[in-house]
């Protein structure tokens, strides 16, 4: 694993500061859970979301920082949650969702921590256990998907995972965030190279003829210090590399401001936007004509103030549209509206323009 660090060492000093304004709660005011119509492998169906809370992202506290965007570890903790809480969190949210709609046709559950569901100083083993045991008793559940950064996926943990649901999707969603090591190291702080995700994808390829195990990107739209137009082919390029090594699907997530980061200092500045939703439709009619596996947009923050914007006009459109596109897997039909112009120009000369912001001072 890489440990450079970017920008002359500022992160760990701002995730330093942001910590310290974290609001400790209590483990159970920080779960949370709801469900929606998704993609599955088999096709449509439905995902009951899980929210666990642990206690949080080891990279963000290992003093590196953390990634440049990212401020999820906030929303942990920030002390150890016991196994049988954890336990007891799952069983509270789970039930929540159940009551709300029973579990009929194809399910997934998905399931979300402060960092690393695979990394044992998180989620304990018995706890992971657990929570297995519980899904693996609803035959409509077809898929668990889990995140965790490269360096916890292992065989012995991946086979204890599929062992105790068997005949079901066991997927395991990394942040590679881009195919690039200078972008993913340099300007967000990843702390892995490509090469430490390839051995993590190697190690789920080499269970596959004992179990239904599979591999998940997650791909960044349009880090820091990053123009329009390198977003998009960066994005692109990424998406055809991630296919290329075997992950099953992709999923992107364009830049939405964090509270705590560095992405929103360089924004508060003026020296940084998220991507426009024309990029991110884009990357899409790109993507979906080059590789042959599922691509997701995730449309959260589409048309915020901190998220992807394009106008009041058609931002609504194009996020409804782009999520009816993740469902049937096609291509956006063409839109036409009078801020697409901008988009052009900005995509045309971002490379040009470049920030005068001076990081060093007050940051």
């Amino acid at each position: 694993m890489n440990n450079q660090q970017p920008l002359n060492n500022l992160l760990p000093d701002i995730r330093k500061k942001a910590l310290k304004r974290v609001k400790k709660r209590p483990p159970q005011e920080l779960a949370a859970s709801w469900s929606g119509d998704d993609l599955l492998y088999s096709g449509p169906g439905r995902t009951i979301f899980l929210v666990l809370p642990t206690a949080g992202c080891a990279w963000a506290l290992a003093g590196s920082g953390g990634c440049s965007m990212c401020s999820y570890i906030a929303d942990s903790p920030l002390e150890d949650v016991s196994s049988e809480e954890l336990v007891e969190i799952f069983k509270e949210q789970f039930q929540r969702q159940i009551q709300k709609q029973e579990i009929s046709g194809p399910t997934a559950i998905k399931i979300f921590v402060s960092g690393s569901f695979l990394n044992e100083e998180e989620i304990p083993e018995t706890a992971r256990q657990e929570i297995f045991k519980i899904i693996n008793e609803y035959e409509d559940v077809e898929e668990v998907v889990v995140e965790s950064r490269p360096e916890y996926v292992n065989e012995e943990i991946l086979r204890d995972c599929c062992q105790l649901i068997p005949g079901k999707i066991f997927e395991v969603a990394m942040g590679l965030e881009s195919a690039s090591d200078e972008i993913r190291l340099q300007r967000i702080n990843k702390g892995f190279t490509r090469e430490d995700f390839e051995k993590a994808m190697d190690v789920i390829k080499s269970l596959k003829s004992d179990f239904k195990v599979e591999g998940k990107a997650y791909l960044l739209v349009k880090p820091i210090l990053t123009s329009e137009s390198e977003a998009i082919e960066d994005s692109v390029k990424s998406a055809q590399y991630a296919a290329e090594i075997g992950v099953g699907r992709v999923s992107f997530c364009p830049s939405t401001i964090h509270k705590g980061t560095l992405m929103e200092i360089l924004w508060r500045r003026g020296s940084y936007q998220p991507p426009w939703i024309w990029s991110t439709l884009e990357i899409i009619r790109r993507v979906r004509s080059s590789v042959q596996i599922p691509v997701i947009m995730d449309t959260a923050g589409f048309g915020t103030r901190r998220g992807p914007y394009n106008c009041k006009k058609c931002n609504s459109k194009l996020k409804d549209a782009i999520i009816q596109s993740n469902i049937n897997q096609t291509i956006p039909e063409d839109f036409e509206c009078e801020c697409k112009d901008k988009w052009v120009a900005d995509v045309k000369y971002s490379n040009v323009n470049r920030s005068t912001t001076n990081l060093l001072k007050n940051h």
